[in-house]
């Protein structure tokens, strides 16, 4: 789930790699200002001024048609798509360095104020795979970023001899309790789709590790890292530090979710101790087990007396009626309709004559009000989700439309990714009362609040190692201490520390698994997908104690609320203009990010888990 602007990644990545990248015209030049000498005195207060008044007019000219030029190669995926996006792509990365080396140069300036300080850092700093300066480096690394995303976006698995594509395969990684479909669809797609990909993706690396050294990083990990208004270590302890914090509450949630695929599946298929062989967690990553809950729910307890899928197949729900009731909740905390537009240029359901990129996605073409979402939507309760948090992306860009360019992006990425994720944790009993489509007699009483909470434990607790190791596999792949002989070695290594989890079939360096999750080709950064889930809980509480909410965390709903909309509106407008610790204080009244709200939320069930795993040798 990402969210893509032309403004946003108009620094940051190669078009094929973001969807929605650097813009441009045919013919521009990598430029906006004046080139400052490198071997002249230092340049003067002035000349930086004008430098970044002069890229930032650039890019936002140069935004609007690659991102129209990558939006038809995300939802026409032929191979002049493909070419136009690499086109569009290399004059960006380009551009994008040339400003990127520009503003090095402006390092030393005193006196800078703080607006053409932040810009410049981000100039420097915001690129997703800097290329050289070198000839040609450019135009490689986009030719081989779009090949890997077009690569990705054509990936087929195999379900019983027959091939079966990306969104289905997911779908059916959900739905079968067969371990031999199950190991069939889980080892058919990292194959197909992931180790085809893993020479590209090396040269990959090199080509961008040498860019941001050329910016005067020590490697791209630690150009990403300082993109969080602090150093690149004090990052590190900061994600470390968080997942300290929830570790706890997942290693509960391993223990028991173990036993219970040990009770299913016996021995032979699952251990009752050791790692969770990954394919029986009902997702082809094991990011999120929420697919196996009915695996895993004890009887009484894991009854929620209600099931979101059947209620929108029981009332006729479309893609675009859920889409809808997406758009009514924002509204209802006062945020403005969507335009026309939205409805007219979307793309809710996957179309049958052509291939396209189903990665769930929001997009904002003009960085004014052409927003869109780009899903294959299925009437289920996860793509119901899934909408909201894609429209959260939407109405967070309409947001800070009003920024300077370099401004239009959010306080942080895990910022941009959890307020959607906010709104879907107000998909409570209550709120799907008030739009209909849960009827009162169905809400499920206080005893089923184990239910409910495992449930969403399976998906927002389950996810958090995850989120994080991804990027710490991509951070020692670009810093060398996971080297390009051990790829697949590093990957499984920290699967096994974080997760917990195995491959249900022996892997070598032949395979490259990272290839076969979409963020890994598609070269998206996905600590965001870590901090939203950290974040999601805190900005959720303090919408909630905005409401007034005086019972458990986990019932409340704001919807409705239109105090919530104006305070949320508030920190959302801000969007990059200052760092981010503002603008949570700005919402919640503090400056940390922290895990107590998720422990607060999930508190009962950790309780309940602990009793349950009594006797039990949990950890692997």
């Amino acid at each position: 789930m990402l969210a893509l602007s032309a403004a946003s990644l108009a620094i940051t990545a190669p078009a094929a790699a973001q969807a929605v990248s650097q813009t441009g015209a045919p013919g521009t030049t990598t430029s906006a200002a004046p080139q400052v000498d490198g071997n002249a005195a230092t340049p003067s207060t002035q000349e930086a001024i004008s430098f970044v008044e002069g890229a930032e007019a650039k890019l936002a000219e140069f935004s609007i048609p690659a991102a129209q030029a990558a939006w038809v190669n995300a939802t026409y995926l032929t191979q002049d798509s493909d070419a136009l996006a690499a086109y569009f792509g290399t004059i960006g990365t380009e551009m994008s360095v040339g400003f990127a080396n520009d503003a090095a140069r402006f390092a030393d300036v005193e006196g800078l104020d703080y607006d053409t300080l932040r810009k410049l850092n981000t100039l420097r700093g915001g690129i997703v795979l800097p290329a050289p300066t070198t000839a040609g480096a450019a135009a490689e690394l986009n030719r081989i970023s779009t090949s890997l995303t077009s690569q990705y976006g054509k990936g087929k698995g195999t379900l019983n001899g027959q091939p079966i594509n990306g969104s289905d395969i997911e779908a059916k990684m959900g739905e079968s309790r067969d371990p031999a479909e199950l190991q069939e669809m889980w080892t058919s797609w990292n194959d197909n789709v992931g180790a085809p990909m893993r020479e590209d993706y090396i040269r990959m690396v090199g080509i961008a590790n040498q860019g941001a050294k050329d910016l005067g990083y020590a490697d791209v990990g630690s150009m990403w890292r300082s993109a969080y208004d602090m150093p690149p270590e004090q990052f590190t302890e900061l994600t470390d530090k968080l997942w300290q914090d929830v570790k706890p509450l997942y290693d509960d949630l391993h223990c028991f979710v173990r036993a219970k695929l040990n009770e299913k599946y016996g021995d032979s298929v699952q251990s009752p101790d050791g790692p969770i062989r990954s394919d029986l967690l009902g997702n082809m990553w094991a990011q999120e087990w929420g697919n196996i809950y009915d695996v895993v729910a004890p009887a009484g307890a894991g009854d929620i007396g209600y099931d979101v899928t059947s209620l929108l197949e029981a009332k006729d729900y479309d893609a675009l009626k859920m889409v809808k009731t997406g758009e009514g909740f924002f509204s209802s905390l006062g945020f403005e309709p969507l335009p026309e537009t939205f409805f007219e240029r979307s793309l809710f359901v996957k179309p049958q004559d052509r291939e396209v990129v189903c990665h769930a996605s929001a997009w904002d073409l003009d960085n004014v009000d052409d927003v869109r979402i780009k899903m294959c939507i299925k009437v289920n309760a996860d793509d119901f989700t899934t909408i909201h948090h894609e429209l959260g992306h939407n109405y967070y860009q309409r947001a800070y439309n009003k920024q300077p360019f370099l401004y239009l992006n959010g306080a942080n990425d895990g910022f941009h990714e959890a307020i959607g994720d906010m709104i879907a944790l107000s998909i409570t009993p209550e709120y799907l009362v008030q739009i209909g489509l849960l009827d009162k007699s169905q809400v499920p009483s206080s005893d089923k609040d184990i239910g409910l909470l495992l449930r969403q434990a399976m998906d927002k607790v389950a996810f958090l190692p995850f989120g994080l190791m991804v990027d710490k596999w991509r951070w020692g792949v670009f810093d060398g201490s996971i080297p390009s002989s051990g790829l697949q070695q590093g990957w499984d290594d920290l699967r096994l520390e974080y997760q917990g989890i195995a491959p249900p079939v022996a892997r070598t360096e032949a395979n490259f698994d990272p290839g076969a999750k979409y963020h890994i080709p598609a070269t998206t950064p996905y600590m965001r997908y870590f901090l939203a889930r950290i974040l999601q809980f805190q900005f959720y509480k303090a919408a909630c104690d905005e409401a007034g909410w005086k019972g458990p965390l986990h019932r409340c709903s704001f919807y409705g609320n239109k105090a919530v909309g104006e305070k949320l509106n508030a920190m959302l407008e801000m969007g990059a203009s200052r760092p981010w610790p503002d603008a949570l204080e700005k919402f919640t009244g503090s400056r940390d990010m922290s895990g107590k709200a998720m422990l607060e939320y999930f508190a009962p069930l950790q309780s309940w888990l602990k009793t349950q795993n009594k006797g039990r040798d949990c950890g692997w």
